[in-house]
């Protein structure tokens, strides 16, 4: 196995159980040849800090495994995720939510790869070249577990050469939809349509609030509202009405297909196609106002008028929708930039309601729920950030 040798800084960092290798912790960089392959990490002494592989992804160049002496067989890959999957024992037995995620990547000891569970589906993604290159064996192991499913199908999340970014692998094919439970709604989901499926399972705790009745009464602007699954939410839990606004053509009879399988009435429930910051201009001039707006950017999208970042511009976002909060409303300001830290992105939203000199109460904030496990030596894994304001209190 080749030997990759560390700055010590990043010996340090790695003894502490910080899983991550980045281009710049080298000591020497490596070749493109050199890449996509099983490496000991060791310190300038050739002291062998730990063993990982090497190839390269958004977050790194590199994992470091956490157990010292795992060995990379399909029997020991196999135990990594009977335990992760035994961690989770209690989501399977519970009949009112049936997706969640089973393998966390690095905080279930293994970086580059998550596994999902939809209604008896797994979901694999591949998030580097060698973990993609290596998945005979990785699907071998999980079919060592005890876990019983009916298809795979595996979802390539790195640049590659094949045009597929999503494919069923083995098994049954899942309907089309595939109706999954959540807080005990209904969600129409596509295991084989791209990137996503439907549904962003690490939203599940902030949904489940808004399910048991948090904006019972009450009216909600969901902006990027992809397909809708918050609006839904609310609207089981008894809100007066919701708005969902999302650019994307297809939100709107993705939207439709959510209230349908949960047999919502679209009545007091409007879903509008239009670029959300035009959205902000049209419902000001209308005089509209919301009890609840709840604003869960994409970390980067571009219109044609329009480039947004949330590590530049989700202040500005906030200060055009402020003028939309009713009296005494609330916001719910959400993103998963992991390249913005929350005590930055809770900066932001703060001071854009201080310049529109609105009174605010941090009410609540979630992270990602247990399912996806977060190793406590990489905090950054923990990416999803969700603040709850109540606004005129």
């Amino acid at each position: 196995m080749k030997q990759v040798n560390l700055k010590q800084q990043a010996v340090k960092k790695l003894k502490n159980g910080y899983p991550l290798v980045k281009e710049q912790d080298l000591a020497i960089p490596i070749t493109q040849s050199e890449q996509d392959q099983l490496v000991q990490f060791c310190s300038n002494k050739n002291e062998i800090i730990g063993t990982g592989y090497l190839s390269a992804q958004n977050k790194g160049i590199g994992w470091v495994f956490n157990a010292p002496k795992f060995q990379w067989t399909k029997h020991e890959l196999a135990r990594l995720f009977q335990s992760a999957f035994h961690k989770r024992s209690a989501y399977f037995h519970d009949e009112g939510t049936t997706a969640f995620r089973l393998f966390n990547g690095e905080g279930d000891g293994l970086g580059g790869v998550t596994i999902d569970f939809y209604a008896g589906f797994l979901v694999v993604s591949w998030y580097n070249q060698f973990v993609y290159q290596e998945k005979a064996q990785l699907l071998a192991a999980i079919g060592l577990t005890d876990l019983k499913i009916e298809g795979i199908y595996e979802k390539i999340r790195f640049p590659h050469d094949t045009k597929l970014a999503t494919e069923h692998v083995c098994g049954k094919e899942a309907p089309e939809p595939l109706v999954i439970y959540e807080n005990g709604v209904a969600f129409a989901t596509y295991l084989n349509e791209g990137w996503m499926t439907g549904i962003f399972l690490d939203q599940k705790e902030v949904r489940g609030k808004l399910v048991n009745g948090f904006l019972a009464g009450k009216t909600l602007l969901n902006t990027f509202s992809y397909t809708g699954a918050f609006s839904v939410a609310a609207a089981m839990g008894g809100a007066l009405g919701t708005t969902s606004v999302d650019l994307a053509k297809r939100s709107l009879e993705k939207t439709k297909e959510q209230f349908s399988v949960n047999q919502l009435p679209l009545d007091n429930h409007d879903i509008i196609v239009m670029d959300v910051f035009n959205y902000f201009r049209y419902a000001k001039k209308k005089g509209k106002s919301f009890d609840c707006v709840l604003l869960d950017p994409p970390s980067f999208a571009r219109s044609k008028k329009h480039t947004f970042s949330v590590a530049k511009n989700y202040g500005e976002l906030v200060g055009e929708v402020e003028p939309l909060i009713a009296r005494e409303g609330y916001l719910i300001a959400s993103t998963n930039a992991a390249n913005v830290s929350e005590s930055k992105f809770k900066k932001m939203i703060e001071e854009a309601l201080k310049s529109k000199q609105r009174v605010y109460r941090l009410v609540e904030h979630f992270q990602l729920p247990a399912d996806f496990k977060v190793a406590s030596s990489f905090p950054e894994g923990n990416y999803l950030k969700v603040f709850l304001y109540k606004l005129d209190d």
